[in-house]
C-alpha cells in the first residue's frame, strides 16, 4: 500500500448512495483502502497480460 493514501472515493456519492443510512466516518477510510487494492489488483492483471491499460476484465 501506497505511503499517502489518495482519497479515491467521493463522500457526498458514498452518503448520497446509501441514502438513509447512517455511515460511520471510519467507513471512508475503509471503503478507500478496498478501492485502492482493488486498483492495485487490476494493474497487476494487465501487467501480466502485457497491457499497460487496465480493462474492466482486470476487476
Amino acid at each position: 500500500m501506497a505511503a499517502c493514501m489518495a482519497d479515491l472515493i467521493v463522500k457526498a456519492a458514498v452518503k448520497e448512495q446509501l441514502e438513509g443510512k447512517n455511515v460511520a466516518s471510519d467507513f471512508y477510510d475503509a471503503l478507500d483502502e478496498e478501492v485502492e487494492e482493488l486498483l492495485e489488483d487490476a494493474a497487476r492483471r494487465a501487467e501480466a497480460n502485457d497491457r499497460k491499460t487496465v480493462q474492466p476484465r482486470d476487476l
